[in-house]
């Protein structure tokens, strides 16, 4: 990284926006760094001289209405260009002395915006798609504001004031459906704030390993580690930082791993990693513990718990002062950390119980990076490639696949199922291809007909995505022949499910999981 790419950031201020995270990881991929902060944290707390914007990003609420967000904030005398998105936008306007109004026609999806001109349209097609998600919009600007913008139903669909640094757009130029929205924050970012670029993700190595070696000391650290990506990477980066004597990394098998995958995550790691790696038999304590319990953020919570617990009886063994867990930058924007509004809890951050040993000990490496960015540090760190861009996998397991009650017996029909369905994806050499896919005992119970008698049996979802960032996400188009043969095996092998469906949904509006 070279030294100026340290001195730069974009600062991202949050009201509550779908989005956030997309507008950060956008900047960062333009090869500025860039962080999120809620919009109500204290200026001072943030804005020094590596700043060079500030974002705002969008939210659910009208600028308009009493007690809004941002409301009592300063945007006006940071001292560095800003751009107000969506919500941001209106703010920025509404503030200044404009208008906004409840929009007589709501946009929502795919939009043809009209570029008039200004430094956020250089190099755009005067005709480009972005997408839209407003119910509000800007009736009338402040003085010396211009209209940069406009589509059929929003006459100002973005703005700039040059002269105070303000900037303003009613689409969503962070969302991969806005065709040149990277153009329009790359020209913000470079054009506007006059940033150098130079950030990667890998170049923070020596960054995080003094992080962690700060933190700890001459201390102890028991890792969680769950045999995916984040906690591998945040495992090793925490073995160069530390004395081996200083680290025990402890796999917990909590009786929600997927078919044969504690067995395989043990050989591989020790094979592969040569961690000093503790293996803790918990399924029986876990499965008791979540026996009728059926909402899943309280699975959620209930996992984060004894995953803890667990923790600390491994520590009070060895005597470890510290946490180190894998926890990156989505787990806690997505649980409602830094005023966003929580999706759900990951058990790593919102599952968290109040008290233990490790209270203020909690050591997370990984927390300012996306998941494409920890897999850059694990190939830095050098870490076996298949390792690195293994999918992901939750780490309260198949507990979010099993929708209600968990039980042993569903817990098998769900393995099989999901084994099957690896394999034949893997036979058909679409796994590479696809970001995430898993099967999900759905608790619908179906009609069926087999060997000339009724069936009632379990109804069985199959999830593929394919995405860049986990935040966007589309289902994978699996070839129909395919899927036959996968539902065919799994109705025919796997007892007591006589239905398969795939799940075509995107995200928005969904999620990746189903719980």
């Amino acid at each position: 990284m070279t030294e100026k790419s340290m001195t730069e950031k974009i600062v991202v201020l949050d009201f509550g926006g779908q989005y956030n995270q997309l507008i950060a990881r956008r900047v960062r991929d333009g090869g500025v760094y860039a962080e999120i902060y809620p919009y109500s944290k204290p200026r001072e707390t943030w804005l020094d001289g590596s700043v060079k914007g500030v974002i705002l990003t969008g939210g659910p609420n009208s600028v308009y209405l009493p007690g809004a967000p941002g409301a009592d904030v300063d945007l006006f005398s940071l001292g560095v260009p800003v751009l107000g998105i969506c919500y941001g936008m209106q703010l920025l306007a509404y503030r200044a002395g404009g208008t906004v109004e409840h929009a007589d026609v709501s946009e929502y999806g795919h939009t043809v915006l009209h570029a008039r001109g200004g430094a956020l349209f250089a190099g755009v097609s005067p005709r480009t798609v972005v997408f839209m998600n407003h119910t509000d919009r800007v009736t009338a600007l402040p003085e010396d504001f211009s209209i940069d913008a406009s589509t059929d139903n929003c006459p100002i669909a973005a703005y700039s004031c040059p002269s105070r640094g303000l900037y303003g757009v009613q689409f969503h130029p962070e969302v991969r459906h806005s065709v040149e929205g990277g153009r329009v924050l790359h020209n913000f970012v470079y054009g506007v704030c006059g940033c150098q670029g130079g950030y990667r993700a890998d170049d923070l190595i020596d960054r995080m390993i003094e992080r962690v070696r700060s933190q700890v000391g001459e201390g102890t650290v028991v890792a969680g580690l769950s045999g995916g990506v984040d906690s591998s990477v945040a495992c090793v980066l925490a073995s160069r930082a530390l004395k081996k004597e200083q680290l025990t990394c402890v796999f917990v098998d909590h009786g929600l791993l997927r078919k044969d995958e504690a067995a395989q995550v043990m050989r591989t790691y020790r094979e592969n990693l040569g961690l000093n790696i503790v293996h803790v038999d918990a399924s029986e304590k876990f499965l008791a513990a979540l026996r009728g319990v059926t909402e899943p953020e309280q699975k959620r919570k209930i996992i984060g718990e004894l995953f803890v617990r667990t923790f600390e009886e491994e520590a009070a063994k060895t005597g470890a002062d510290f946490l180190l867990q894998g926890t990156i930058y989505p787990d806690k924007i997505e649980s409602g950390m830094g005023g966003s509004a929580t999706i759900k809890s990951h058990h790593n951050v919102g599952g968290l119980p109040k008290e233990s040993r490790f209270s203020g000990r909690i050591v997370e490496p990984l927390d300012a990076l996306f998941k494409d960015e920890v897999r850059a540090v694990g190939l830095a760190l050098g870490i076996p490639r298949p390792m690195v861009m293994r999918q992901p996998f939750p780490g309260p397991g198949l507990a979010v696949r099993v929708m209600g009650e968990i039980t042993r017996e569903k817990l098998a029909v769900l393995r099989d199922c999901d084994a099957i369905y690896l394999e034949e994806l893997e036979r058909a050499g679409l796994a590479g291809d696809i970001w995430q896919s898993f099967a999900v005992l759905t608790g619908a119970r179906t009609v069926g007909v087999m060997g000339d008698g009724r069936t009632y049996g379990n109804c069985v979802a199959l999830r593929a995505v394919t995405t860049e960032d986990a935040m966007t996400v589309e289902a994978a188009e699996i070839p129909y022949p395919v899927l036959k043969k996968i539902a065919s095996r799994i109705i025919a092998e796997v007892q007591d499910v006589n239905r398969v469906v795939y799940d075509i949904t995107s995200k928005p509006p969904g999620t990746i999981e189903w719980e």
